[in-house]
């Protein structure tokens, strides 16, 4: 009897161990998820699982991840120091921008590249018109404050560069001039750059003008501000039916949707020149659009008045050429860049009946391709040319309507 009773209550209290011990587990875990949330509300974070966000919309817009605050401290593993540097000496004189600090960091991204600045290591590049804020390595710094001293000794000085858009049919110009031309590194392909003497640039464009395919495209003088952008461009508009949406209620039982492209040519030139102005250095940026030909597509649409009804759309062919590239050369020299066979920058008029020199007949099957020369000579101060127009405003009015 006595042995029976032993052992129930041993099975018995074996039982409510267990029990006990589950309820203490199911506690602990309750206690340790509130703690967790706790935390996570502490830091005005809401961590869910994606069930969870599935299963209640309104909470589907919380950030999923787990937010902190950090220290309050700028992270500097590598050894990265504050710098401010005073711009104020370039901006105040820059009146053709609202934003003229937005060119040093421009400048600042191309020289240093994108990727020092969105790492690994903690970076940071702030401009006001006043103060550029850096924070990044010594070496970054010594690299940003001579770039700096580049646009604050130049006091955004308005300098005169001569910038010719030249085409021509084939690029047979190059065995002529061969003699002439120095090269220079690009990494665009199917493109060359090289640097010529002011009086070898004189004669070979001389030459060139003999030929009945040579076409000029821009304004032969251009002023800016040192570090600064100024844009030429040719632009046309060029409607067409791009689709339809049946509409039964609306005559003629469908809707027409037009379209339009803009065709042509965007050349961006932004010059700087070093402390010393014997060094010229460019970012040249061109955008061709062209529009190769228009494919017509015959389409079913509903009518009125009629069973059956038919309506024509169409659906551009185009050619995009895209050219980036920055060079540096000296300021007593020319820089000449062939951006190889291109699309034409000049919109073409497929009606056109009459042959211009420059553009190949309407009648060739494959679309207008030319080889884009651009010359580049800085000219100096603009007091001394006064062949240049004296604002914006008057050098606008030098290439505007050209085409």
């Amino acid at each position: 009897m006595m042995t029976r009773f032993t052992l129930s209550s041993i099975v018995l209290l074996a039982t409510a161990g267990l029990v006990f011990g589950q309820t203490a587990a199911k506690s602990a875990s309750r206690s340790s998820r509130v703690k967790w949330q706790a935390a996570g509300a502490a830091d005005e974070s809401v961590v869910q699982t994606a069930g969870e966000q599935r299963s209640n919309p309104k909470t589907s817009s919380q950030p999923v991840v787990r937010i902190s605050h950090g220290n309050g401290d700028l992270p500097n593993d590598d050894g990265q120091v504050w710098r401010e540097y005073d711009i104020s000496p370039y901006t105040v004189r820059v009146t053709t921008t609202k934003r003229p600090e937005q060119a040093v960091v421009d400048w600042i991204l191309s020289e240093t590249g994108y990727e020092a600045w969105h790492g690994e290591q903690v970076a940071l590049l702030s401009a006001t018109p006043r103060t550029l804020r850096v924070y990044h390595t010594p070496e970054m710094q010594q690299v940003v404050a001579k770039l700096v001293d580049r646009f604050v000794f130049s006091e955004a000085e308005t300098c005169t560069f001569s910038l010719r858009m030249v085409t021509l049919d084939h690029p047979n110009w190059r065995a002529k001039a061969q003699r002439l031309l120095q090269s220079v590194a690009i990494q665009a392909p199917g493109a060359n750059a090289w640097v010529i003497q002011k009086e070898d640039a004189a004669l070979l464009l001389a030459d060139l003008r003999r030929r009945s395919d040579y076409r000029e495209h821009s304004s032969p003088h251009l002023m800016v501000n040192s570090g600064q952008s100024t844009v030429v461009s040719a632009l046309r508009t060029r409607s067409y039916l791009r689709d339809v949406v049946p509409k039964p209620n609306v005559w003629p039982g469908f809707e027409a949707r037009p379209g339009q492209i803009d065709e042509g040519f965007s050349l961006e030139f932004s010059p700087l020149l070093s402390t010393d102005r014997k060094m010229s250095e460019a970012m040249i940026q061109c955008n061709i659009d062209q529009i190769e030909k228009m494919v017509p597509v015959m389409l079913d649409v509903p009518a009125i008045a009629t069973q059956r009804q038919r309506t024509r759309i169409e659906v551009p062919q185009m050619t995009h050429f895209r050219f980036r590239e920055k060079f540096r050369w000296p300021v007593g020299q020319v820089l000449l860049v062939s951006m190889g066979m291109v699309a034409l920058p000049v919109p073409v008029d497929a009606k056109a009946k009459t042959l211009v020199p420059g553009i190949p007949l309407p009648m060739t099957r494959s679309p207008p391709r030319a080889d884009l020369l651009v010359f580049v000579e800085a000219k100096g101060n603009t007091e001394l040319d006064p062949r240049v127009a004296r604002t914006p405003k008057d050098q606008a009015k030098s290439y505007r309507g050209r085409y």
